[in-house]
C-alpha cells in the first residue's frame, strides 16, 4: 500500500515544521513528513499484518528517519530535542 498524500497537506507539514511550504529540504520537515508517513504505514500494518511490501517500505522510512535525526542531534541538539518532544517520537 502506498500512502499518497495531497499536496495540501505536504505544504501543511513543511509550514508547520521546516518554516516555508518550499522548505523541502528542511531536515525537521522531512523528518515530520516520514514521522506521517510511518503513522499511516503503521495504522495499515495492524489490520493488513501480510502486507510485506508495506513493512519493508515502513523499515526504510524508520531508517531514513533515523539517519537524519542523528544528523540533526549532531548538528543542532536543540533542534533535535524541541523536534521529538513536538512530533513525540522518543522517549
Amino acid at each position: 500500500m502506498a500512502v499518497y498524500l495531497s499536496k495540501g497537506k505536504i505544504e501543511e507539514i513543511f509550514q508547520e515544521h521546516g518554516g516555508s511550504p518550499a522548505n523541502t529540504g528542511s531536515t525537521e520537515g522531512q523528518i515530520a513528513l516520514f514521522t506521517y508517513r510511518i503513522q499511516g504505514l503503521s495504522e495499515h500494518l495492524k489490520s493488513n499484518h501480510k502486507d510485506h511490501s508495506c513493512r519493508r517500505t515502513l523499515l526504510t522510512l524508520v531508517g531514513k528517519r533515523k539517519r537524519l535525526l542523528k544528523y540533526l542531534a549532531n548538528n543542532d541538539i536543540q533542534k533535535y530535542r524541541d523536534l521529538i518532544e513536538k512530533l513525540g517520537i522518543r522517549k
